[in-house]
């Protein structure tokens, strides 16, 4: 039989020591001393108004992201990545991100993005508000998986509510401290549970913190179905599937609370998402191991993402990150230096000395685990490896060759356009049908790669190709690179062209 949400209250009132009108009207005068979040309040207003549609002529969504350039960048990282972009759809405008995920959903992206930029540009303490910030994205991290899971049609909205869950606390934490301190104290000596924060708001702000949430959400205008969705479900309110709002209540509900749990990443805290998963498994329609696996892969990206919850390990991060660091300049120093020999040698070398040059340059000095140099026969019309570094390569230099007919993947794209393509993510499953058979036999343990197509007289005459395993962490070229990896592109050209004048010359004289 269905059974009723149990629906934590929103507005009553428990008798406390506290004034919750005065406790509101606190906060508003602090919130408008610090700034009246002015830009979370106008972003917010005009993306409301972009996917309401108003104004359509001069106020679209796409000049209202691009009003902010921060939030600009963050949505479109985040439309081209592995989570929102189809393969081959570089998304280089808003627009672009518009047409292919939707209005409404740029929309509800750009509002949880914009929410933590506001909230976090300000934050000087880790110990409070930046703790509730971190906690909150995770939430949403939760909400998305599950979303995407369920399979419904706006899992931004789900990421988005799940946020708005945390509100009240981030509110407290970031612009009331001494009263998120007295309630942490008031937790502790009365000895409550860690997620009970509002048997300890009560006594010290009159209201709950699903209550200053609301009034915060209702403040800046959001629409009624976020404000909705922050409602709380209990674990187990109902044995069967909810629909629609009472459904997006109990998943934020849910990556709320696991977020909160999965926040020191320790065996307490696993033992609290299995309670979580099998208490709001019926209620949201997904067995127990999907949620699960769901909460797993928002695990995994937290770990990358965040930056001070013990489940990011950032004390390791950073120590990762300065020996990449390292590696790196030291990287920039061994491919200027090859450039530099290039360039002395670029008159003299021939062009298969300069391939060789630059197949050396490239692999020592982006650390590939392959790295291999490919020619073009213009007699066998086709793409040959003649040359490569790396574990293997020798053995497999046979099996990496084909037909220079174009086909539609990734290293005639990169060939039939003459830039250098980077490859962030090779085993998306997105990207299999953009990947040549010759690469699957020979070259799939790569998880990420790098094409650098040469060309002479408008015409690809050669590659040279270098990839990372999954023992090296996440890759991400930068401009200084890109820079450096196309003058070595452009030195080889050179050589080519001056050997083919040479040629072409000779050939004449022979004629005369």
């Amino acid at each position: 039989m269905m059974q009723t949400p149990q629906l934590l209250p929103t507005g009553a009132r428990a008798p406390s020591c506290a004034d919750g009108s005065a406790t509101l009207k606190l906060l508003w005068e602090r919130v408008r001393r610090q700034g009246d979040m002015p830009g979370f309040a106008r972003t917010i207003a005009a993306i409301l108004g972009a996917v309401r549609g108003e104004d359509e002529d001069d106020f679209d969504m796409a000049q209202t992201m691009l009003t902010d350039p921060v939030l600009t960048q963050k949505v479109l990282r985040l439309a081209n990545s592995s989570m929102y972009s189809a393969f081959g759809q570089s998304i280089n405008t808003v627009t672009r991100a518009i047409m292919v995920i939707g209005t409404e959903a740029i929309g509800h992206l750009a509002m949880g993005l914009k929410l933590v930029e506001e909230l976090s540009s300000n934050i000087d303490d880790p110990t409070g508000a930046h703790i509730e910030m971190e906690k909150a994205v995770l939430s949403g991290m939760v909400a998305h998986q599950v979303a995407l899971g369920a399979a419904v049609p706006a899992p931004e909205e789900a990421v988005v509510c799940s946020m708005l869950h945390a509100l009240g606390r981030m509110m407290v934490a970031f612009y009331m401290p001494e009263a998120w301190q007295r309630m942490g104290a008031l937790a502790g000596t009365a000895g409550m549970d860690d997620g009970d924060e509002d048997a300890a708001a009560l006594p010290v702000l009159g209201l709950t913190i699903e209550q200053i949430g609301r009034a915060a959400a209702e403040n800046w205008g959001l629409p009624a179905n976020l404000i909705g969705g922050m409602r709380r479900i209990g674990a187990g309110s109902s044995d069967q599937k909810l629909h629609d709002a009472d459904w997006l209540s109990a998943v934020s509900t849910m990556s709320s609370q696991c977020a909160e749990a999965l926040w020191h990443d320790d065996a307490a805290g696993l033992q609290k998402v299995n309670d979580l998963v099998h208490g709001f498994s019926a209620m949201l329609g997904l067995a127990p191991e999907v949620l699960l696996l769901s909460i797993e892969k928002a695990k995994i990206a937290a770990s990358t993402d965040l930056t001070i919850a013990p489940l990011s390990k950032p004390a390791e991060r950073r120590a990762r990150s300065l020996a990449s660091s390292r590696r790196r300049d030291a990287g920039h120093k061994v491919l200027g230096a090859g450039v530099a020999d290039m360039r002395d040698f670029v008159n003299a070398a021939t062009p298969g000395q300069m391939m060789s040059m630059a197949l050396e340059t490239v692999y020592q000095g982006l650390s590939f685990s392959r790295a291999c140099a490919f020619m073009r026969s213009p007699r066998e019309q086709r793409y040959v490896a003649k040359m490569g570094f790396g574990a293997g390569v020798r053995e497999l230099l046979p099996l990496m060759q084909f037909d220079d007919r174009y086909e539609a993947n990734v290293f005639h794209a990169a060939l039939s356009n003459d830039r250098v393509i980077f490859i962030e993510n090779a085993r998306d499953p997105k990207f299999a049908a953009k990947l040549p058979l010759w690469w699957k036999d020979s070259l799939r343990e790569a998880s990420s790669f790098v094409i650098l197509p040469v060309c002479s007289d408008g015409k690809p005459v050669g590659f040279i190709y270098g990839d990372w395993d999954a023992s090296y962490p996440d890759i991400a070229l930068n401009e200084t690179e890109f820079g450096l990896l196309n003058n070595v592109r452009a030195l080889v050209a050179r050589c080519v062209d001056r050997r083919r004048q040479i040629e072409l010359v000779a050939a004449k004289n022979q004629l005369n």
